[in-house]
């Protein structure tokens, strides 16, 4: 089962007793858990109906006393437990007087005996659940476990459209994609969420203020820029032989408060990818064979196929070195760490 089918069941009042909501993207996690409320719980009964609990240290006769106590009147009692420790916690870990075994085989037991009225949702914000837990596999026996994955596709874009809607505005189909793109939500470097896209999407709106329409010269001015983004940015500079404006990039980026030896740490880490990817093609390797062997994530491999083609094996090996003597430089204090990086980008554009 999904969220959107959890939804469904709500709205027909057919819910189970016992629910897991675990997952990377907080935001569907927090948005079902109060659709749900909304729908079952009256907002005037809502602090008698509606109990949320912190999991550390919570121990079983609290959930027990929770969950005992007949909802008022109404059909149903939410009762929320988030950050367990029993989904992930070390066996010699004591809760209250008792082990975390004996606490888990008594929790487990109780599942059974929930009541038709109780609606037990435990809440983890992660992916790290063992399935294998008894209390998980209890949980997916007796109720359903829901795992809240990134949204996807035409999800994806739904969501986003809606959201600019919510404000008012409008945005085409191929600048909803470019937003997403320029999001990094998908970026296996970041721990975006739907959150971090709410945030930016008000952003836009709040400038925009009576403009309808969202275009792409106001995401490109208003939009958060991923670092390896800039990071590209000045590499397709450097390969223009634009120093001036490489400069200026990577000054933002400076004033932005990005460490020196961060940036320096991902323009090597670019460099090193598209002299990887030029070697692999020049051994003849087929353009999916190198996807496979880089293992990037997709964005970052069209990134780095794209930007390889502006520059050659040798001057991407001689870029390595002048990476390497920026590094010499700023560890041993030989150069302020800033204008280690000016000489660096000024080597880059005009002695490779």
């Amino acid at each position: 089962m999904n969220y959107k089918e959890l939804i469904r069941k709500a709205k027909s009042l057919d819910l189970k007793s016992v629910y897991l909501f675990y997952g990377e993207e907080h935001y569907l996690i927090d948005h079902t858990l109060n659709t749900i409320k909304e729908i079952c719980i009256d907002e005037a009964f809502e602090p008698l109906n509606y109990l949320v609990m912190e999991g550390k240290n919570l121990n079983f006769e609290a959930i027990l006393n929770a969950c005992e106590t007949l909802p008022f009147m109404s059909d149903k009692k939410i009762v929320v437990i988030k950050d367990h420790p029993l989904f992930k916690s070390n066996k010699d870990v004591v809760i209250g007087d008792k082990n975390i075994e004996d606490y888990k085989n008594e929790l487990v037991d109780y599942l059974d005996e929930l009541e038709d009225y109780l609606c037990l949702i435990f809440i983890e914000k992660t992916t790290n659940i063992r399935k294998s837990n008894a209390l998980y596999k209890k949980i997916a026996k007796v109720g359903d476990v829901i795992e809240f994955k990134k949204l996807r596709g035409q999800d994806l874009n739904n969501w986003v459209e809606n959201s600019f809607k919510k404000y008012n505005k409008s945005i085409s189909k191929s600048d909803i994609n470019y937003f997403i793109t320029h999001s990094a939500y998908f970026d296996p470097n970041q721990e975006k969420n739907l959150y971090d896209l709410e945030n930016e999407i008000i952003k836009i709106c709040n400038y925009l203020r009576d403009e309808e329409r969202v275009n792409r010269k106001i995401l490109d001015l208003i939009m958060t820029k991923p670092l390896d983004m800039n990071v590209f940015n000045i590499l397709n500079s450097i390969s223009q032989k634009d120093g001036k404006n490489a400069i200026i990039l990577f000054n933002e980026m400076y004033m932005s408060n990005q460490p020196v030896l961060f940036i320096l740490h991902m323009i090597i880490r670019q460099i090193r990818n598209m002299f990887n990817y030029k070697v692999l093609r020049a051994k003849g390797y087929t353009d999916m064979d190198a996807y496979e062997k880089m293992k990037l994530s997709k964005y970052e491999y069209q990134k780095v196929s794209q930007q390889s083609n502006n520059f050659t094996i040798s001057q991407l090996e001689n870029a390595l070195k002048f990476c390497l003597q920026a590094d010499r430089n700023i560890k041993f204090s030989l150069v302020e760490d800033r204008l280690a990086l000016e000489i660096l980008i000024a080597n880059l554009c005009y002695k490779i």
